[in-house]
């Protein structure tokens, strides 16, 4: 149980961090966007080198890659119907902006069910995949909620108010977590292997179409490489940590 509450805290870690540190000062630009380099990388590592081979163990090479495709295709369609919104770090307050708040603040909270549910699903399979996993959420979370709070305190004018707003968008990770956890935890192994191939596929969409760009690497090639071979790095020694202790 001490496992499931660390899985909790990592949740609301990332958000509540990322919120009070856009709301205190902005940070450098070069470090937040390296940080979403390194999210990227360890999101991309577990799912080829955890989830997949994961998923393989309990279904077959077909509904494996089919519910993987499946993953990418939910998240695609959720982007299409409600776009999540990705305001330039330290961009100045303007009109659009403000009219995109609301639609804001209401994409990133349904972006959290889905980021939620991998860590359950990850966290009801192995509680080292589920840790590698929220782990990776805390690190995307931090330059992803700076981005958020801090349009929302240039039109807000008020950081408590804005601070609730964002923290309140954490609810719907953890009811993510929650359901990916409770209901998935004694499922048969062919849900099991098709909910760690939708897992894969959610967590490879985040950093390819959200995170990747996001670093923009081709600016800072030498900080965004390095951080994100670091991550993939990350993964494997998490990877190994996790193989010594298992029995």
């Amino acid at each position: 149980m001490s496992s499931f509450w660390l899985m909790i805290f990592l949740i609301f870690a990332g958000q509540t961090l990322g919120s009070f540190l856009g709301l205190i000062k902005k940070p450098n630009k070069h470090l937040l966007r390296s940080s979403l380099a390194f999210a990227a990388a360890m999101m991309i590592g577990i799912s080829i080198i955890n989830l997949i081979p994961e998923a393989l163990m309990f279904a077959t090479v077909p509904v494996v890659a089919l519910f993987f495709l499946s993953g990418i295709l939910i998240l695609r369609i959720v982007d299409w119907i409600l776009p999540h919104i990705h305001p330039e770090l330290f961009s100045k307050e303007s009109d659009s902006m403000k009219k995109n708040l609301m639609m804001l603040s209401l994409g990133m909270a349904l972006h959290n069910i889905p980021e939620g549910l991998v860590i359950g699903i990850g966290f009801a399979v192995n509680p080292t995949l589920g840790l590698a996993i929220a782990l990776s959420m805390t690190v995307q979370d931090i330059p992803e909620n700076i981005a958020l709070v801090i349009p929302l305190y240039c039109y807000l004018k008020d950081r408590m108010k804005s601070f609730m707003i964002v923290a309140g968008t954490i609810l719907f990770q953890v009811a993510g977590f929650l359901f990916g956890f409770f209901i998935l935890k004694d499922a048969d192994p062919i849900v099991l292997g098709s909910s760690l191939a939708i897992a894969g596929g959610f967590m490879t969409y985040i950093a390819i179409e959200e995170l990747l760009p996001a670093a923009k690497i081709k600016e800072n090639p030498k900080s965004g490489i390095i951080s994100f071979i670091l991550g993939i790095f990350a993964v494997l020694v998490i990877t190994g940590l996790s193989m010594l202790t298992t029995p």
